[in-house]
């Protein structure tokens, strides 16, 4: 399936202001189950661009400016392949009578900074949910149970301001954004024993079962890679109560949720000149590419 994705981002501020270097992560990495055909991406003011690739291995844009403006405009163009899953069987490796995750040690090697914790839980609220939340399960796959639990049990709500809340936070509140509801599986996984990394991206309706997403198309999107023995990186949508499904379109990945951004960078103004931001999503079929 071939698709054409517009995502644009505006910055407003009450009067021009100077902008320091800006952090772009807007472009995929080929792979073989999502291939860019095509990519541009058209900044106002004018900005020299240079890229790169980070500690990831995703590709970063690094924009300058030297000019003032009171808006800053970043429009990412992209034609992208979608091919199907890489997992076409329903079952993926361990279930939930699995008391332990098994990595050779060359995968542990890489995979260490994945499954180290990032999220401080000193009073052990989180292992006490999972323990809690392991023995109510009557069988099936034990991740795929943990995002449905998560999907369910929590109310959606899309944010604009910027960051990611704590996993304690949003368990604590029953509610977050799909940042929130991925970062808490990502740390609800770790505790498992499986590496886990933050995924950014977007989520089309082309499917019949599109009637059923909670989170807002024509906005980004965020979900969960976890590394499982034998099957690799899949991917987990507890937003969505998703697995390995061609509807998530990914763009960067990381360990933690900051190091993922689609957009980051700084300005140079008076106090209170920002405004607001605004950011818009558009993904449609590529007409004439087949």
């Amino acid at each position: 399936m071939y698709l054409r994705i517009r995502h644009a981002t505006t910055y407003r501020y009450a009067q021009p202001v100077r902008f320091g270097p800006h952090r772009l992560m807007l472009r995929p990495r080929d792979s073989f189950d999502l291939r860019v055909i095509d990519t541009a991406i058209t900044i106002s003011p004018q900005a020299n661009l240079r890229w790169m690739h980070d500690a990831y291995g995703n590709p970063v844009a690094m924009a300058t400016f030297a000019g003032s403006s009171d808006t800053l405009d970043v429009v990412s163009e992209l034609v992208v392949q979608r091919f199907g899953s890489a997992l076409p069987r329903s079952r993926v490796e361990p279930d939930i009578e699995s008391s332990e995750v098994s990595y050779t040690p060359a995968e542990r090697a890489v995979l260490q900074p994945y499954l180290d914790l990032a999220a401080a839980d000193p009073n052990g609220a989180l292992d006490a949910w999972l323990q809690e939340f392991r023995a109510r399960l009557n069988g099936g796959h034990l991740l795929r149970a943990l995002a449905h639990e998560i999907s369910t049990g929590l109310t959606y709500a899309v944010r604009y301001d910027e960051g990611t809340q704590h996993p304690l936070d949003t368990l604590q509140m029953a509610a977050g954004s799909c940042r929130d509801y991925a970062w808490l599986f990502i740390e609800l996984a770790r505790r498992l024993g499986f590496a886990a990394r933050f995924v950014t991206g977007y989520i089309h309706d082309r499917s019949p079962a599109s009637g059923a997403l909670a989170s807002v198309v024509g906005l980004t999107h965020a979900w969960a890679d976890v590394f499982i023995p034998n099957d690799g990186w899949v991917e987990f949508d507890p937003t969505n109560d998703l697995v390995a499904d061609r509807q998530l379109l990914r763009v960067a990945v990381a360990r933690v949720p900051e190091d993922a951004s689609p957009i980051s960078g700084s300005y140079v103004g008076p106090a209170g000149a920002f405004i607001g931001l605004s950011v818009g999503v558009a993904i449609t079929p590529a007409e004439g590419l087949s």
